[in-house]
């Protein structure tokens, strides 16, 4: 996997030097390891301090953030909804990660997300803003969506999509981190890690929807987050993903953190009494060689 290419790639074609899509690919069996993954679970009620527990067995977060380099948080922020709807990640997680990447010397952070509900009213009414707004540090960027960066990749491990725009600013990021909630999905039983890709892909994304599980997979072969960390503080039971209904809601106060993302969707899948092998785009992954989802071969900390 050659990222020096890749971006010098995606620069010469934005300038129209390059007729084909820049190719990203990640080798399978790239995260293999006879060593067992490392996830961790936290529960408490203090979610600024809980983040920062959650990720001590793994470091901490400069383990995965470097001094100097870019780095893009991507939440669940699509849906014009309050935190405790349970709809978007909770403000006060992501608000504590970008506080963490920023005293671990990011050069930049970045917060977005496509929305399905207007974006401005999805920015703020999931709260996520008016809290990354109370960080006064010019390093931090909570950005609407640019259409115009949407850049097609060719995907050349997909086995059902060959090639889907993404969003430049997520492709070129130096450390990526991603932060779902977890969530009841109408048509995917569950929203999780691999899904939340979905925000930084164009084009028309109800075509995803078929095949669904084995697209996803297709997707997380282009962009593979250096750290998952799955919001289940509150999880929404029903009517995913929009929820709306607080009768739908079940409180948690938990987080789950992963470098590998099927396997954090793996355990995270066991909060809503189902197992791994019941998500399809946790099974199509796995099968792709992008994470484990056997619970007995992961290193599981609770703290």
């Amino acid at each position: 996997m050659n990222r020096r290419k890749f971006l010098q790639d995606i620069s010469m074609w934005s300038a129209g030097l390059l007729l084909s899509p820049p190719i990203f690919n990640i080798t399978p069996g790239l995260f293999a390891s006879s060593k067992k993954i490392k996830l961790v679970v936290a529960e408490g009620m203090n979610y600024d301090s809980l983040v920062k527990e959650l990720l001590e067995p793994l470091g901490g977060l400069s383990t995965f953030v470097n001094p100097g380099k870019s780095v893009v948080i991507k939440p669940n922020m699509g849906w014009d909804r309050n935190p405790d709807q349970a709809a978007n990640t909770h403000p006060l997680i992501v608000k504590s990660i970008v506080n963490l990447a920023l005293e671990a010397g990011a050069s930049k952070v970045m917060v977005f997300d496509r929305p399905c509900n207007e974006e401005r009213r999805c920015h703020y009414n999931s709260g996520i803003r008016p809290e990354l707004e109370k960080i006064k540090d010019k390093r931090l960027k909570c950005v609407y969506i640019d259409d115009r960066k949407f850049i097609p990749v060719t995907i050349k491990r997909g086995q059902s999509l060959r090639e889907w725009a993404f969003y430049k600013d997520a492709l070129e990021a130096d450390c990526y981190i991603n932060v779902p909630i977890a969530k009841h999905h109408s048509l995917a039983k569950l929203t999780l890690g691999l899904k939340n890709i979905m925000g930084v892909i164009g084009g028309s994304r109800g075509k995803i929807h078929k095949n669904m599980g084995q697209n996803l997979a297709d997707l997380n072969t282009v962009i593979k987050p250096a750290l998952t960390i799955i919001d289940a503080t509150r999880i929404l039971l029903r009517n995913g993903p929009s929820g709306g209904n607080l009768k739908d809601v079940k409180r948690m106060d938990t987080l789950i953190a992963s470098s590998d993302t099927v396997a954090a969707d793996a355990y995270a899948t066991t909060l809503f009494n189902l197992k791994p092998g019941e998500i399809g785009s946790t099974v199509a992954a796995h099968k792709s060689g992008l994470g484990e989802m056997n619970l007995s071969k992961m290193d599981i900390i609770k703290v």
